[in-house]
């Protein structure tokens, strides 16, 4: 029986919203409802559904950006409520996110290898010498040369932004990786590579994956398992393989029908 890597129990969040005119009365948004999950570890489960379904609520919740109104949630067999720094030190070494935007997630002031360095200086107590040592090696695992460490992110390609994210993901070595829509603002060839690459990177280091999308055709490339939420709820789960070749569910129907249709319209213009 595989080890549990993530384990969701009953989790809620919602937010406050509040009118745009004067007099405008605030409401509450349910933006995750009651979700319970297991991810096993070494595994790459995939989140999937439209803006504004729960997904990214959730993934900021597993690696403790947020906290849950109602729930449980356990990482490595850590409780996401740390109290000391330690246990917060240790938390977000074991648990890393990719964002979406490449460009906006870094710095733009700050060189590469100081913005790969940065969790290294909060959540390790390694001298300066190793740091610089394991910023390079972390730009090797994503096939970028040493050159990379002293330009700027303008300096590079929407791909090596993407893998400089990566790698500052990589370098303080978790287990768990949530990619937070990790390609869907690159171009279709960029986006394969980057697939690849994280493809190849969970092979040699065993990690696990959280990915975060609205394409179904994307996940496939990448995940064994997938639960598709709508409205904050996990409609459907099960391996990727079954919910992409008989979705039981119309929504899943439809958001398989519009990866489809996008990817003729792409080959349509190729």
């Amino acid at each position: 029986m595989s080890t549990a890597a993530i384990r969701l129990s009953q989790v809620s969040k919602s937010y406050r919203s509040t009118g745009r005119y004067f007099g405008s009365r605030s409401s509450q948004v349910q933006a995750v409802r009651d979700v319970s999950l297991e991810i096993a570890a070494g595994a790459a489960f995939a989140l999937v559904g439209e803006s504004g379904s729960g997904k990214s609520t959730l993934a900021r919740m597993i690696t403790g950006l947020e906290a849950p109104d109602a729930g449980r949630i356990e990482v490595s067999g850590m409780v996401l409520l740390p109290r000391t720094r330690h246990e917060w030190q240790t938390l977000r070494r074991r648990v890393q996110i990719v964002f979406q935007d490449p460009y906006s997630a870094l710095d733009p002031l700050m060189t590469i290898g100081r913005s790969i360095e940065e969790p290294l200086i909060s959540l390790t107590d390694l001298p300066a010498s190793t740091r610089r040592g394991r910023v390079v090696d972390a730009l090797h695992s994503v096939g970028l040369p040493d050159r990379v460490y002293d330009a700027y992110p303008h300096q590079l390609s929407g791909g090596e932004r993407q893998r400089v994210c990566i790698a500052r993901a990589l370098a303080p070595r978790p287990d768990i990786i949530v990619c937070d829509e990790p390609v869907s603002a690159l171009d279709r060839c960029t986006q394969s590579q980057v697939i690849e690459l994280l493809r190849e990177l969970k092979r040699e280091r065993n990690l696990t994956y959280v990915f975060i999308s609205h394409d179904l055709s994307t996940v496939e490339l990448l995940c064994d398992e997938v639960a598709v939420m709508r409205q904050g709820e996990i409609i459907e789960h099960g391996p990727c393989s079954r919910v992409m070749a008989v979705p039981e569910q119309p929504y899943t129907r439809d958001l398989l029908e519009a990866a489809r249709y996008f990817q003729q319209g792409l080959a349509g213009e190729a």
